[in-house]
């Protein structure tokens, strides 16, 4: 079960990090899909931000589990906020761009959790 967590939180921290420097260094398609969800372009920032803390919470709860709980409740809840902006602009076709991370997230919050 320890290697399941420490797996799933690893791609988890590293998803969240990646996501987030895609946001800083701003690529073209992911201002376009902002601008498409109703999301303004000076958000990302600081959603980059909310990333990359949670990202790297995860691997601070590897030493200090209650920070790597917190970290993977608050990317599950952000990448359920990313799931309902796509739906809410309906963008029904892009649901499965925040799914992976999410799902990232919820296996290190479960196994967090379970361990």
């Amino acid at each position: 079960m320890v290697i399941a967590y420490v797996v799933a939180t690893v791609l988890a921290a590293a998803a969240a990090l990646l996501a987030a420097g895609i946001d800083v260094v701003r690529a073209e398609w992911v201002r376009t899909n902002m601008r498409a969800y109703g999301v303004p372009e000076s958000w990302l920032s600081p959603l980059a931000v909310i990333k990359a803390v949670g990202g790297a919470g995860l691997l601070i709860g590897l030493v200090v589990p209650p920070i790597g709980v917190a970290a993977a409740a608050g990317l599950v809840v952000y990448f359920l906020g990313a799931m309902l902006t796509v739906i809410r602009a309906r963008w029904y076709a892009h649901i499965g761009y925040p799914l992976p991370y999410l799902a990232l997230a919820a296996a290190s919050l479960a196994l967090s959790i379970a361990s």
